[in-house]
């Protein structure tokens, strides 16, 4: 990136007043301060935001805490960056400006007047949403303006109305923002709130489906309450409508991050595991495993691990004929968090199944967990690891230890 160029590497040098008095890279974002200095937006808003309240060149106190872009500064270092190209430099891009906190004010304002038309509080709400999407500075100066208890009073007001798109926008935004406590409860603790939102899980368009799931996972994660966590997960269909956005069969990778997020918050309230495997969670974390991203692949195996807990969870992770040959395949390429979890949840299934014990071997598990143990994992899958050893003790080929030198100085054998 520009930012990083070496001149020795490139043959370039960055003109000096192209550099951030900061941080002494190339100015991506240029904006001068009130005391006449240029420095590049990222850098400036740090400095502030750790408490400094003067000019980092002059020392001059910062009365005024606007940044006005430079936008003849950033044109002439486009420029520059596309004069030498052929060195590797890359055209900066148009930076988009945050957004104006009155903007932000007036459209909110719009959106929550009743006495609107309803087209114009959709539109203002689609603004909104655009807005929020563009930057995290956005979603800040957003949120700082009482954003989130006014989507949530237009969620949740007249939800037997046929005012769909007003709700579904005031949704999509609201699912970009955590919630306090006392936001959390609020949707928790009225039933009709919660139903209106699991029905959302059924909705025609997956975007509000997954939105909706986005929201149910925040209120359910953002609770110290057991009671009302369990009030969620209790509500009719709600694993249902989870489960079907992970079995959404076309491509979309936002179904399956939102999806998984919602289903282990859910499956943490232990009294209703049972409702997530009728539900056909089972089949749909064995079946989509290998399509998670590696954060998400972490939560689906503690999902799988959670159920694998409860008999239920247990017998049907052992009928589903890729459970253990997948969690053996992966059990150390994705983390240490996976693999703590993969061996936990093949702990539970081979307790709980000779059968099991047999495809695991088969599937070559024993070399798996010698190089476990063996390695810089975490001290938890390693005790996992070995009360796995243990309980595949019987299942062993004759030859598979005691003739095979390289693991002849393993700390789990002979037991």
């Amino acid at each position: 990136m520009p930012a990083s160029l070496d001149p020795l590497d490139v043959g370039v040098q960055i003109p000096y007043h192209f550099r951030c008095p900061i941080s002494l890279e190339l100015m991506r974002d240029p904006v001068t301060v009130c005391t006449g200095q240029t420095y590049d937006r990222q850098s400036i808003e740090s400095w502030v935001a750790t408490g400094n309240t003067t000019c980092p060149v002059t020392r001059a106190p910062l009365s005024d805490f606007t940044l006005i872009p430079n936008h003849t500064l950033r044109r002439l270092i486009q420029e520059w960056c596309v004069a030498n190209r052929a060195f590797g430099v890359e055209r900066i891009p148009t930076p988009k400006q945050p957004a104006d906190p009155s903007l932000v004010r007036s459209l909110l304002n719009q959106a929550a007047a009743q006495s609107n038309h309803m087209n114009s509080r959709v539109a203002a709400l689609r603004r909104l949403r655009g807005l929020a999407r563009d930057s995290e500075k956005n979603r800040s100066v957003i949120s700082a303006n009482n954003a989130r208890e006014i989507l949530l009073a237009i969620v949740f007001s007249r939800m037997d109305s046929d005012a769909s798109e007003l709700h579904h926008e005031s949704l999509a935004i609201l699912s970009m923002f955590p919630l306090s406590e006392p936001e959390c409860v609020f949707v928790a603790s009225d039933p009709g709130r919660v139903g209106y939102l699991v029905a959302m899980l059924f909705h025609p368009s997956i975007d509000v489906r997954v939105n909706s799931a986005a929201l149910i996972e925040t209120v359910v994660a953002g609770m110290r309450s057991p009671e009302f966590r369990a009030q969620i997960s209790n509500a009719d269909d709600v694993f249902e409508g989870v489960v079907g956005i992970l079995n959404y069969p076309l491509a979309y990778p936002r179904a399956l991050k939102v999806g998984i997020k919602a289903l282990f918050a859910l499956c943490l309230v232990k009294q209703h595991r049972q409702r997530a495997v009728s539900a056909g969670a089972v089949e749909a974390l064995i079946d989509r495993l290998q399509d998670f991203e590696k954060c998400d692949a972490e939560r689906a195996l503690a999902t799988i691990e959670l159920l694998s807990r409860i008999p239920s969870g247990c017998a049907a992770l052992a009928s589903h004929a890729l459970t253990v040959p997948l969690l053996v395949k992966i059990i150390l390429k994705i983390s240490e968090r996976a693999t703590e979890y993969a061996a936990g949840a093949l702990l539970s299934l081979c307790s709980a199944s000779e059968q099991a014990q047999k495809e695991a071997v088969a599937a070559g598990v024993l070399i798996q967990l010698l190089l476990l143990v063996q390695s810089d994992c975490t001290e938890r899958a390693k005790r996992k690891a070995q009360m796995l050893l243990k309980q595949l003790r019987d299942c062993w080929p004759e030859d598979s230890i005691a003739n095979t030198d390289d693991f002849a100085c393993s700390d789990v054998v002979p037991f």
